[in-house]
């Protein structure tokens, strides 16, 4: 149903992306931005344009999850988008109610841009590298959270299957992105 009950249901602590090698994906030498807080989340590909708020951490260490389900969050621990390592972005997917915010994330291809405006007045522009989708019980913490070398942001979702039983999807789509510009 939503990503809340998906990521808690993991109880896994947060780590960290692992390099795939690529120099970032695009072999560019982009400067990374300096960190501020991420404002507003456009992805021209799938018609969004939406506020962002910050996530922590749950008591059980596990990420939380946006209260709104129409309104995406960074999780402020990690770096922010532009910063060197891997700016996380976790939203719904839908819930009882309809569609949410990341209900079209999974349409996202390699090439489509995702630009994110921090408060700073910088805009950071990066580039879809890959959309993937895996099981929670196989949920690649490390690919996800970690640095590696570049500048990346992860969007997370649910996805997959709903089991109606736990009320909760059995998969996580996650759509790995690399810096390309910042302006």
């Amino acid at each position: 149903m939503s990503i809340g009950l998906g990521l808690r249901g993991q109880q896994r602590s947060l780590a960290g992306p692992a390099d795939t090698g690529t120099g970032g994906a695009t072999g560019s030498k982009v400067s990374p931005a300096a960190r501020s807080l991420p404002v507003t989340l456009s992805i021209p590909a799938i018609g969004l344009n939406v506020p962002l708020s910050q996530l922590g951490l749950n008591p059980n260490g596990t990420v939380e999850v946006p209260t709104n389900f129409q309104e995406p969050g960074w999780y402020r621990f990690g770096p922010s988008p532009g910063q060197l390592g891997s700016a996380v972005i976790l939203g719904h997917v839908d819930s009882y109610l309809g569609p949410a915010v990341f209900f079209r994330l999974r349409n996202l291809r390699p090439g489509d841009h995702v630009n994110v405006a921090l408060a700073d007045g910088v805009t950071t522009h990066f580039v879809v590298r890959q959309v993937a989708m895996y099981t929670k019980t196989q949920f690649p913490t490390v690919l996800v959270y970690g640095s590696h070398g570049y500048s990346g942001l992860q969007l997370v979702t649910c996805g997959g299957v709903f089991d109606a039983q736990t009320r909760s999807y059995l998969s996580n789509v996650v759509v790995y992105t690399s810096l390309v510009a910042t302006s």
